[in-house]
């Protein structure tokens, strides 16, 4: 999948995350958490997962946490990639 506009999805409530993805000529991966030092890693591995079921290569994901659980980080990701254009 190409990332072709600007799509994200979330919020900044307790326990959910905002997630803003736009085209870039190669794939970063930006995260912000209140719970970064513990599970950054853990973060970081989902969105990948996710990146790689969709075949994301290249794009900028920027990740505002505020302690989501793992199905809100994959659902968010992939309504934002939806939005930025064709998942």
């Amino acid at each position: 999948m190409i990332i072709l506009k600007k799509g994200q999805a979330g919020t900044m409530q307790s326990s959910d995350l905002m997630v803003i993805v736009e085209p870039a000529s190669e794939l970063t991966i930006e995260i912000e958490s209140t719970v970064k030092k513990q599970f950054e890693h853990l973060i970081r591995a989902r969105l990948e997962q996710v990146l790689a079921k969709f075949g994301v290569v290249s794009g900028r994901i920027s990740v505002s946490d505020r302690g989501a659980l793992d199905y809100a980080i994959e659902a968010r990701l992939e309504a934002a990639l939806q939005r930025a254009g064709g998942a």
